[in-house]
């Protein structure tokens, strides 16, 4: 009995063992389950942050691509807008230039048919005298030899007025055809060894950014580094939404070209505020200086001229900013240079003066605007100061016909100074008269008392007007905006309207030593 009792008893404890190490299994399972399960659900939480991050990454980077190519596409755009324009400026260059063939083709038609009309008048007249004659002749078997003799060589004279008359005119044709097909020779002789470029029709300069941020740093607190920088060079600063460029626009092509070299040592320097633009606006305007006084000489190298007074040639580079009808005028200098040593070379004349007053012909137009007189005299009586020859000065004075050409070389820089203003592309004469409008806009307003500045900007529709503070008082500025708005409304004419704003600026400055 002993022995049954311990055996069931190992036998319930082992049962109860197993139980207890099923139970304890079965419990270790459902928590690995469990955990296995939470870190399941986090790994697949992280995936999907990852997911979402990766994606909006490469939303961003698309964007980007996006925004780069629709940048690309509208400059691309810009520029095939500016080529269009320019050849249907060539287009209606070459429509006038026919026009103006037709009209003289029409006007010598017209002519040819006038003495047509009048030759074949002449030959009927001289027939009917002549039937008349010989009537009389008949009617007079009474008369003597002489006097027969003398009526026959009358009439056979008259008869024979005609034939003369015609070869007369032959003689006198040929003659004047073979002139013409000379001087039409010498012409495209000397055009054809000449290589000019088109002139572009541009009153705006895009400048590149390094970033977008740099727009507001140009801008400044309240705009008002960009009022100071349009005070400072009477250029207009356009902002717009376009990536990383900035817009100059004036009519002045020596403003514009002082802006754009202030702003990019502005964005180069970094420090952008009203006392450094007007540092950078100086220092550009002396590096300008410069690079005309080196556009000058450069002009007398490429033309290999000796001999010319620094004076002559500092204000022979002026005239890189100066334009005439949007032609260049210092390029239209180079080129009449050009032309009038070929042409002298074709007519056996020393090319080296015919160069020289071609060069300097329109020398006048760089001496500044206070000076009163046309530019033909005041270029003359400017290199005539400095010791040019007088073939030279009369060559430039000559050279609109104001005075009377004294030399042969003065209508040669005359014809020179014609093919080179004519030629296809070569002038724009809207231009002109739009560059005049707001030329005349900035000398009305400094016309007035106390006026220091003007700036003629936003394409004419303003104008800036800076008064010295020592002189003119707030009320009087006041005054002093409606006598302009009374002027500009008497005295020009404008489309839209004009916008005008005065300005009164006190500054005090003192050095701390």
């Amino acid at each position: 009995m002993n022995d049954r009792f311990d055996w069931s008893l190992v036998v319930l404890l082992a049962v109860i063992g197993l139980l207890v190490a099923f139970a304890t299994v079965w419990t270790m399972t459902g928590n690995t389950r469990r955990v296995a399960h939470e870190q399941a659900a986090e790994l697949i939480e992280v995936a999907r942050r990852e997911a979402a991050v990766a994606g909006e990454e490469i939303k961003q980077k698309a964007e980007a691509e996006i925004q780069e190519r629709r940048a690309e596409l509208n400059r691309e755009f810009d520029r095939r807008e500016i080529e269009a324009d320019v050849r249907l400026r060539e287009i209606r260059s070459h429509e006038e230039s026919l026009g103006l063939l037709d009209y003289q083709l029409e006007q010598r038609q017209e002519r040819l048919n006038r003495e047509n009309a009048a030759i074949v008048q002449a030959r009927d007249a001289i027939r009917a005298l002549s039937k008349s004659v010989r009537k009389r002749l008949e009617g007079v078997s009474q008369m003597d030899a002489e006097e027969i003799k003398r009526q026959l060589r009358e009439e056979v004279q008259l008869e024979c007025q005609d034939e003369l008359r015609a070869r007369r005119r032959e003689v006198l044709e040929k003659s004047d055809q073979e002139l013409h097909t000379e001087s039409r020779r010498i012409l495209i002789a000397a055009m054809q060894r000449l290589a000019s470029k088109p002139n572009n029709d541009l009153t705006a300069t895009l400048l590149q950014l390094p970033s977008e941020d740099m727009k507001g740093r140009i801008i400044g607190r309240e705009g008002r580094n960009i009022k100071a920088f349009e005070a400072a060079t009477g250029v207009t600063l356009l902002i717009d939404e376009s990536p990383q460029l900035v817009l100059l626009s004036s009519f002045d092509p020596v403003r514009r070209e002082v802006a754009r070299t202030a702003l990019e040592g502005l964005i180069k320097d970094g420090r952008i505020h009203p006392a450094s633009i007007e540092e950078f606006v100086k220092r550009a305007q002396d590096e300008i200086e410069l690079a005309s006084t080196q556009a000058g000489e450069d002009a007398v190298s490429r033309l290999n001229i000796n001999g010319l007074h620094s004076e002559i040639i500092k204000l022979l580079g002026k005239l890189k900013y100066r334009f005439s009808y949007n032609q260049n005028v210092l390029d239209h200098s180079v080129e009449t240079a050009f032309l009038a040593s070929l042409l002298a070379s074709e007519v056996g004349l020393d090319p080296n003066i015919a160069k020289r007053a071609g060069l300097l012909h329109d020398i006048g137009k760089g001496v500044s605007g206070e000076m009163e007189g046309s530019h033909a005299a005041i270029g003359a009586d400017f290199i005539k100061r400095y010791g040019e020859t007088p073939i030279v000065v009369n060559a430039v004075a000559a050279h609109h016909e104001e005075v009377k050409p004294e030399t042969i070389y003065a209508g040669l820089v005359i014809l020179a100074d014609t093919i080179s203003a004519t030629r296809p592309g070569a002038r724009a004469e809207s231009m002109t008269n739009y560059i005049q409008r707001l030329e005349r806009l900035e000398k009305l307003a400094m016309g007035i008392e106390g006026v220091q500045q003007a700036f003629a900007i936003q394409a004419g529709r303003e104008i800036r007007v800076v008064v010295s503070p020592q002189h003119v008082t707030d009320d009087q500025a006041r005054e002093l905006a409606k006598e302009l708005r009374r002027k500009i409304e008497s005295d020009l004419q404008y489309p839209s309207t004009i916008k005008i704003t005065v300005i009164r600026e006190s500054r005090f400055t003192e050095t701390a030593t």
